[in-house]
């Protein structure tokens, strides 16, 4: 049986044993709109919940759009054009408005890069920003959760009169679903604030996972820290795995995120009905399996599905190494067992840059052997990252088989983690798409009329 796999620019093609019990499990595919521009375009132009840039924005205003980084793939080439437009409308000349890349804790794009997100005509006319969570004189404080947390974001965004978050939803992790203030917090965050919403204490939680947002105090937080800069308008889209977008979710911060992760969960969550021996997955190819430390994600996706003590497979392209920068490589090497490092990273007043990613990778190394098929990592640096090398799939998986008596459960992931599979018989809580999400009384205070920041 011939598997193909995202991985990289190229993918990748492997053989499963004819007679093997194969599983593969991809997201609903629905097709991309007809004209993707167009679809972006009524959606600004009709938004949820509030009224239309164009008509709502003044000409004197000055104008922040949060973007993400070369780590997601958001189709701003097709995203961009109409929002400009909208603001051109209201008049607002190009000099009002400035991007800002929604770093969070990676490091800053490259020139190169903010072209291949941005586009060459977007790089020329606009200010670029980048948040550097390192930086605590480019941050200020805007308040403090329920929980505890400072909230520092940063402050030449929260000046802007308008303020446009921006990105594409999927199922995440330990966040629940993406998009949304994701793009505010941690995007635009100091490394304190991301710290301590990326603690050990809430990546232990049980609704800290793929697909829960309601119940995850991390996500929680996340979405009363976003308020607290006051966003006007959002701006998300869905996308499929050739990467054309489905649907645009604008208006409304909370409205247009709620309705656009209902539609997500809807179309990229896949239920299964028993646990498997192996899961074979990818991190969903370029730019997304960039690095080990994003393809934790897809590890976490196969990890959801596979029995206590089986195998995982993952194929991740990983151009970008470990990567060197951050404390994740540094965690990982530092420790002897996920065992080790789990200690050392729930330990009173332990905090380090990344422990978040080593905590994840950590426990699904405790629930399964991972295995890891690479080009661009050494042997070396895959062991010390408690993973076994892996030169080639299609022979492993067979050793895998043979080693279990000649038959094994198998799931692939042909996309990694554009699809999370669960267990069918598992509780998994989704937003209600019928009613309106009802933020604590708390997150709502400071949030100013719809489309206008308070003055």
């Amino acid at each position: 049986m011939k598997v193909s796999i995202e991985y990289g620019r190229t993918g990748l093609r492997f053989v499963l044993p004819d007679d093997a019990d194969v599983t593969l499990v991809r997201p609903s595919f629905v097709p991309g709109a007809t004209d993707q521009v167009a679809a972006v375009r009524d959606a600004l132009r009709n938004p949820v919940g509030t009224d239309a840039l164009s008509r709502s924005a003044r000409s004197s205003d000055t104008v922040g759009i949060v973007f993400s980084d070369i780590t997601r793939a958001t189709p701003y080439h097709v995203m961009l054009p109409p929002l400009l437009e909208e603001l051109a409308a209201a008049g607002i000349p190009d000099r009002q408005i400035a991007f800002f890349g929604a770093t969070g804790t990676h490091r800053a794009n490259t020139t190169e890069e903010l072209v291949t997100i941005l586009g060459q005509a977007v790089v020329e006319r606009f200010e670029i920003i980048q948040n550097d969570c390192n930086d605590a004189a480019s941050h200020r404080v805007v308040g403090t959760t329920r929980g505890g947390n400072r909230i520092e974001l940063l402050s030449r965004f929260l000046d802007c009169d308008i303020k446009i978050p921006t990105g594409f939803i999927e199922p995440h992790f330990f966040a629940g679903m993406s998009g949304g203030g994701k793009a505010i917090m941690p995007g635009l965050a100091s490394l304190g604030t991301v710290q301590r919403n990326h603690s050990a204490v809430h990546m232990d939680h049980p609704q800290v996972r793929w697909g829960v947002t309601e119940g995850n105090p991390l996500w929680e937080e996340v979405r009363q820290a976003a308020l607290m800069s006051e966003p006007t308008f959002i701006l998300n889209v869905a996308m499929n795995r050739d990467k054309d977008v489905t649907a645009v979710f604008a208006g409304d911060f909370i409205e247009a995120h709620k309705s656009g992760c209902a539609y997500v969960v809807e179309n990229a969550m896949a239920p299964v009905d028993v646990e498997f021996d192996i899961v074979i997955t990818s991190n969903s190819g370029y730019p997304l399996d960039l690095n080990l430390y994003q393809s934790v994600k897809g590890m976490s996706a196969a990890a959801q599905v596979v029995r206590p003590g089986g195998h995982i497979i993952v194929a991740a392209d990983c151009w970008d190494g470990i990567p060197d920068h951050g404390a994740y490589g540094k965690l990982l090497a530092g420790a002897e067992s996920p065992e080790e490092l789990l200690a050392t990273i729930r330990s009173p007043g332990f905090v380090a840059p990344d422990m978040w990613q080593a905590q994840i990778h950590a426990l699904v190394c405790q629930r399964a052997t991972v295995h890891f098929y690479t080009k661009n990592l050494s042997n070396e640096q895959l062991k010390s990252s408690f993973l076994v090398p892996c030169a080639d799939v299609s022979e492993r998986v067979r050793e895998l088989v043979e080693e279990m008596g000649g038959s094994a459960r198998i799931c692939v992931l042909p996309e990694g983690p554009l699809t999370i599979p669960y267990l069918r018989a598992a509780p998994r809580r989704e937003p209600d798409a019928t009613a309106p999400e009802a933020p604590h009384e708390a997150d709502r205070q400071s949030r100013p009329s719809p489309g206008r920041t308070s003055a």
